[in-house]
């Protein structure tokens, strides 16, 4: 694959990235209190009317907009049973939206236009806390950051949770969010709760809602059905979680080769509670977290507050996309690659944004509160300042936009998925420096779960994020590179999507992996037997009716579909439709 490059260019494009990312650095590194938190992402033309709901990145994968008549914000479990029965009585379509609406499927989107939109905003109380017990019971509109701060406050912990604490317990429930974390019951936040009451639709008898509750030991098939729902069952109103008594965790970061991963990646999981990675592929690199429980009176009062999720200038984030418009442009393959190198040195260097007492890094290991060092996401709690500032990926900035391809692969297979990634590495070492540049492959460990839809075993979770182009009909750089490997891993690997993320490709005929899926279709089934909870989408995921794919010119390109012909890719700027270089079964859009 040729490029346009010349010493000169990487010179100066290596010397512009290390300018820019210094003052970035600097800034992430002292601004923690001003910032522009995210809009709300329900719009509507006229108080509650005339509505349209997008995702927190502003985008759904097939560029569609969502619609629906009206939007609610219930602030109590009673007025959210008004709500459901005056939907129900009338045959009216609902969905649930959250505060931030961080998924990036159409699970917020209803049919036509015509439907209800109801809103958690306002769901976000505790309900209450029993430390003897060591539960706790919150509305399902309550922040993963609400959630940890109520457990402190009482000498409780959730033991595994996202990385990310925007997120809601319901969106956490209706999509399977996960840590990182073989010990236990696992990672997944499902996994550790014990009741879920459920507003659903209801007969005339019922007054057209029916609040359930549901626990696994009254009602196993419903609860296992509820934990991850992708909201076709109801409304969550309250979930109640059983935690553990505080602890504090010793966190260590290591750089090493990649040359022995295929083999740790099997075994680091047991050694280590809370091990993750990021595989920096194209440099050969890979960062292993070796994170560990220790007892709560250990020294220590470190804190994590992840750069990326800081907030960050505006004018910084518009000129760091410019610059990868341009290599993209370009083809600058060299200048990813030297921005990558940069920026993942850069992260490291700053220990990717740890402390040991809450001000400054002084070295490893980082000793904290769970709390402290589970979960951040600085960004969303700021005042406003006009925009000056925010979220990398809000959608009023000129900042980050990109695809998300996330999966689990079964730890049998490990070995062998990271050996054919390596083996496409080998024929072009630049060939993912592209996912570089957004972190690198973060790749998190999951167990097998009662869920219906939860992981089906013990596996490895990856995390690709790269770039994506204003224009779906724009081709990317080293797209046959990317498209492969989310090939591989649905295809030849069986992988389990990620219910939140990913394109459409990844939910093609996903549901026949799920060996529970009959189950939790008959729990659907009873619940709302109209389908008013479900929308074309869950119908299409859930294998009811209709497929994911869409059929079109250049549909490929934004993973709407598998090109069969090179009218899928574009033609005309020299990406035509080829088999995989590793994975011969795939078809991708490669550059001719």
């Amino acid at each position: 694959m040729t490029s346009n490059y010349s010493p000169l260019y990487s010179y100066q494009n290596a010397t512009f990235w290390r300018t820019l990312f210094m003052l970035y650095c600097i800034f992430t590194l002292v601004q923690t209190s001003f910032s522009t938190p995210p809009e709300d992402p329900v719009k509507c033309v006229s108080g509650n009317t005339d509505c349209t709901v997008s995702n927190s990145f502003g985008t759904f994968p097939d560029r569609s907009t969502c619609r629906a008549a009206n939007v609610a914000y219930p602030t109590t479990e009673a007025e959210l049973v008004s709500i459901v029965a005056a939907a129900t009585n009338v045959g009216r379509k609902m969905r649930v939206t959250t505060r931030y609406s961080h998924s990036i499927p159409k699970l917020a989107c209803t049919d036509g236009e015509d439907g209800l939109f109801i809103s958690t905003k306002f769901l976000n109380h505790t309900v209450r806390a029993d430390p003897l017990a060591m539960t706790l019971t919150v509305e399902s509109g309550v922040t993963l950051r609400q959630l940890i701060a109520e457990a402190a406050k009482v000498g409780l912990a959730l033991p595994y949770a996202p990385y990310w604490w925007g997120v809601t317990v319901g969106g956490m429930m209706g999509t399977g969010a996960h840590g990182s974390s073989l010990f236990g019951k696992g990672s997944a936040v499902h996994d550790y709760v014990t009741e879920i009451r459920m507003v659903s639709p209801g007969s005339v008898n019922d007054g057209f809602a029916k609040v359930r509750v549901l626990t696994e030991t009254t009602t196993p098939d419903e609860f296992n059905a509820a934990k991850v729902s992708l909201g076709v069952l109801g409304v969550i109103s309250q979930v109640t979680f059983e935690l553990q008594p505080m602890f504090k965790r010793s966190l260590n970061y290591v750089m090493r080769n990649d040359m022995d991963f295929h083999d740790q990646a099997v075994t680091f999981g047991r050694q280590h509670e809370f091990a993750d990675f990021v595989w920096l592929p194209s440099q050969g690199k890979v960062v292993y977290r070796m994170d560990d429980r220790v007892a709560v009176n250990t020294l220590g009062n470190g804190s994590y507050d992840f750069l990326p999720f800081r907030s960050q200038p505006s004018a910084a984030l518009a000129t760091i996309r410019f610059s990868e418009e341009t290599q993209e442009t370009l083809r600058d393959a060299n200048g990813k690659c030297a921005a990558a190198t940069l920026i993942s040195a850069a992260l490291f260097g700053t220990s990717y944004g740890l402390t040991n007492n809450g001000l400054i890094f002084t070295g490893y290991p980082v000793v904290g509160s769970q709390n402290r060092m589970m979960s951040s996401g600085s960004c969303l709690d700021s005042l406003e300042d006009g925009l000056i500032t925010g979220c990398p990926w809000d959608e009023r900035i000129k900042g980050e936009f990109f695809h998300q391809t996330a999966f689990s692969i079964p730890l049998t297979q490990i070995k062998s998925f990271i050996n054919d990634i390596k083996s496409l590495v080998k024929l072009d070492s630049r060939s993912l420096c592209g996912l570089e540049l957004y972190y690198g492959i973060l790749m998190r460990y999951v167990t097998s779960s009662p869920a219906y839809l939860g992981k089906e075993t013990d596996a490895l979770d990856f995390d690709l994020t790269y770039y994506r182009a204003k224009n779906p009909l724009t081709p990317r750089l080293y797209e046959d590179f990317l498209e492969e490997i989310e090939q591989m891993a649905f295809f030849k690997y069986n992988a389990l999507p990620h219910w939140g993320k990913n394109r459409n490709i990844a939910f093609d005929g996903v549901i026949k992996k799920y060996k529970n899926a009959d189950a939790f279709l008959k729990v659907r089934e009873s619940y709302d037997p109209k389908g008013l909870f479900s929308s074309e989408w869950t119908s299409q995921i859930l294998g009811i009716k209709g497929n994911v794919t869409i059929i079109k010119d250049g549909c490929a390109l934004e993973g709407l579909c598998i090109c069969s012909e090179d009218a899928h890719c574009a033609p005309t700027k020299g990406y035509f439709c080829r088999p995989g270089k590793v994975y011969k079964e795939a078809r991708v859009c490669a550059h001719s």
